[in-house]
Parts: structure tokens; sequence; C-alpha cells
């Protein structure tokens, strides 16, 4: 805690009043001039001024007080300050009230209300304080966010916030980054992040989809062949790393690359170097190489589908993305951004929050793609979203006639999902605001 300020010119006052606060556990510095007031706010951890309204013998306008007021408040617009008034200041003191001023007392001034007065302002300045270093903190946070191209991703989660700042924060290095999630998940919008923010974003930025390719091509794909090098190449090719050198190359699906086309990859990651299918020439590229799949690589590893040296060449550092299913708090928001000026039925809110999303936010936009077709105007509701009938799908009248849980039910249910809300909420079929209160309701810790 800061230390309290007491102005006064006289001595007996500010002996008086420093013995009161000193007993109570204040630490307490004295000023008897305006000068050394300006001072002690400015180079001093004050949290909160006592101040008199005259420092001159037989000046009784309260000017001078006055004059004070306005320059401490200019050293620091957010201090606490009280004033000591005499009567015949009283209306100069209501107008500094007015100007922000956080009390008055009057001469002779009663102990117990000073004392109360100042206890309050002092928590209220913790308060204050500890809510300007959070917005700060937050600004600082925010600045490179606001000021980042985030690709047209749209979220409102925290998970996904979380995977912003790390996307954001690997966009200045060059580590080869794994992107892994679920189809559908927005692996590739995080890729074109970590580009749109990274030092090569004017650079070449190239994607390939190792999923969407016939084995038999991936490998000119990636590294080039020569005419003839395989059936039906008729001419040259320019591989994707040739065309990518000095930039950036997302590699998408990399689970579905070949043994063959995965030994080529690690040493283009080694090296820099490869040879185009056909040829005995070796070419040097520099490019920075980020990768996705939904599959589970480590298990190929154990397979024998995946090399493990590759695996840790591409998974400098791994982003995670979770199902929209985990981060409902992205659904309406990605749903607005789909369906922009939509009015949507509280009970289509439910629906489309409870439902479990197995194709992701790919298959949240073609609903809102469907549902813009089939109801062109007006507001949406639950059945314009067609949403499939086996899926687990809570709607406002189910969630009606299913009785309330119980605190055991409650308990069961979060030890069964570790605690994760969102996963408890689906499986009652009940929003997380709604789950927030009934575990608020049994006094359940979450």
């Amino acid at each position: 805690m800061g230390k309290i300020l007491i102005v006064d010119d006289n001595p007996a006052i500010l002996e008086a009043l420093s013995l009161l606060l000193e007993i109570h556990d204040y630490a307490v510095v004295t000023a008897q001039n305006a000068f050394e007031a300006q001072q002690m706010v400015q180079y001093q951890n004050i949290a909160l001024v006592l101040q008199d309204m005259n420092f001159t013998s037989d000046t009784t306008s309260g000017e001078e007080g006055k004059t004070l007021f306005y320059r401490l408040r200019e050293i620091n617009p957010h201090l606490p300050i009280i004033l000591i008034t005499a009567w015949t200041e009283l209306e100069t003191a209501i107008e500094l009230v007015k100007a922000g001023a956080a009390d008055y007392i009057g001469k002779p001034w009663d102990d117990q209300k000073l004392l109360t007065s100042i206890a309050n302002l002092v928590e209220l300045g913790k308060a204050q304080a500890s809510n300007a270093n959070y917005k700060r903190q937050q600004a600082e946070r925010e600045a490179p966010k606001a000021e980042a191209n985030l690709a047209g991703l749209v979220y409102a989660s925290t998970a996904m916030e979380r995977i912003v700042d790390m996307a954001l924060q690997l966009a200045k290095s060059d580590v080869s980054v794994l992107i892994t999630g679920p189809n559908g998940s927005g692996k590739e919008r995080i890729a074109e992040i970590i580009q749109a923010n990274s030092l090569l974003k004017d650079k070449p930025f190239l994607k390939v989809n190792a999923g969407a390719l016939p084995q038999e091509l991936i490998e000119a794909e990636l590294f080039g062949a020569e005419a003839g090098a395989y059936t039906g190449a008729n001419k040259q090719r320019i591989g994707r790393f040739e065309a990518a050198d000095g930039g950036t190359l997302f590699l998408d699906e990399i689970g579905n690359l070949p043994l063959a086309g995965q030994m080529k990859l690690l040493r283009v990651l080694q090296t820099g170097e490869f040879e185009r299918l056909g040829s005995v020439q070796t070419r040097k590229v520099n490019v920075r190489v980020i990768s996705a799949t939904n599959a589970n690589l480590l298990k190929d590893i154990q397979n024998g589908q995946f090399r493990e040296d590759l695996y840790y060449r591409l998974n400098v550092i791994e982003l995670q993305l979770p199902a929209l299913c985990e981060r409902p708090d992205d659904i309406l928001p990605l749903v607005n951004h789909f369906l922009p000026n939509r009015p949507l039925s509280h009970t289509a809110q439910l629906a489309l929050t409870a439902y479990s999303w197995p194709g992701n936010v790919r298959e949240l936009e073609n609903a809102c793609k469907r549902a813009a077709v089939l109801k062109p105007d007006g507001e949406l509701g639950e059945q314009d979203f067609t949403l499939q009938n086996d899926a687990p799908l809570y709607t406002a009248k189910a969630a009606k006639t299913k009785q309330e849980p119980t605190k055991q039910e409650l308990e069961e249910a979060m030890r069964a999902h570790q605690g994760v809300i969102a996963k408890v909420a689906r499986h009652f079929g009940m929003t997380r605001q709604a789950l927030y209160r009934r575990l608020q309701k049994f006094e359940i810790e979450y």
C-alpha cells in the first residue's frame, strides 16, 4: 500500500493527523506547502492525499488549496484527495468535489468518520490500481493482436485465443510448426495467420493437400519431375518446394505422405536439398514448412506408417486445435459471420450450441448456407438448419422436459468429464450459463 500524504501549514495539525493514522497502521508523510506536496506526489508512492485549503497565514479563501488540488490531479488524475475545510471554504470544497475530490471534512474533524473515509478510499484505490494494471496488461496483450492479420478467423473462446496467441508468437520465428486437430476445425486458417504475420509474409505461400492427391503424384507435386519421369509426364514439372523457395510451404494432411516421400521431405528439412523425379541434379531451397494433420502420427509411427525422425522435424512446435464442440463459445459468433444480420430464435441458438458438430466449422458453415437457401429472409429457427436427427441435439423443449440434475449427478458428470464445462453442459443438454447457475446453487467448485 502507498503512503498517505498530509498537507497543512500548521505543525500541530500535521502531528495530530499523523498520530491518528499511524496508530491505525497507515504509512504517513507530511508537507507544509504546495511545492513539497507536488514533489512528494511526483516522486513517491502516494495512495491518498489529505490536504488543507490554505497554506499561508491569515488566508481563508481556499484558493491555495484549489490550485494545489488541480496540480495534483495533473500529476495523477486517479489520486484520491480529501479536503480539510473550514466553514469559510465550504463552497470551494463542494466545487472541488464536483471536480473529482474524493471527500471533504470540516474542522474540527471526527476521527472515526475520517478513518472510515480513508479506509474506503484506500481500498477503492487498491481496486482501481488493480483494475488499471489489469487493463494495461490486457492492452499490452491485445495490442499486437489488434495489429495482427488474423486471416478472417472468427472466434470467441479462450481455447482459440490461446491458439491465436501462440500462432502470432510462432509467426516471428522460422521453426517448423505442426498443426493438429480434426477435419474442418480451422488448421489451414491458423497456418495462414502464421504466414500473414511472419517475416515471410511478402514471400511465396504455397499449399499442398497431401490427402487430395494420388500417392504416386505426391512426390512429383512436392519435388517436381523431369519429362518422362512417370507415365503421363510429358513435360518438366516444377515442384512446390522449388516454387516456394524463400517463402513458406503448407503441407496439409501430412500423414498421407508415402514413406518414400517422407524420406525426401526429411532430407529437405535437414539440408534444403532434393532432386526432381527422374533427375540426378541436386537442388537447394530455403523453405519454411508448416504442416497439418488430423491423424494420430504417434500411432502411425508405432504402426510403421510414419517416420519418427520426420515427426520430430515437423513437430518443433505443435498447435493442437480443439474440435468445435469443445469450444461452444465460438459457435454463435461463427453463425453470425456466416449469416450476417440474420436473427436466430432462442431455440435455434440452444440447438446450435448443443449440437456436437462432428464436421466442425466446415459443417457449421454448410448448415448456415443451407439455412440461407431454404429461408432467405426472416428469423431462423432450429428447423431451418436441418441438423442430423441422430446427433445429440437438445432443444429448448427437451431441456424443459428433462429433469434438473441433482447435486450428485452434477458432481459425477464433473468428474467424468474432468471438469470441462462444455462437455458437462452437453451431457445434461443445457447451456453453459444454466450449468454455471446450478453449480453455484449446489456450491460445486468448477
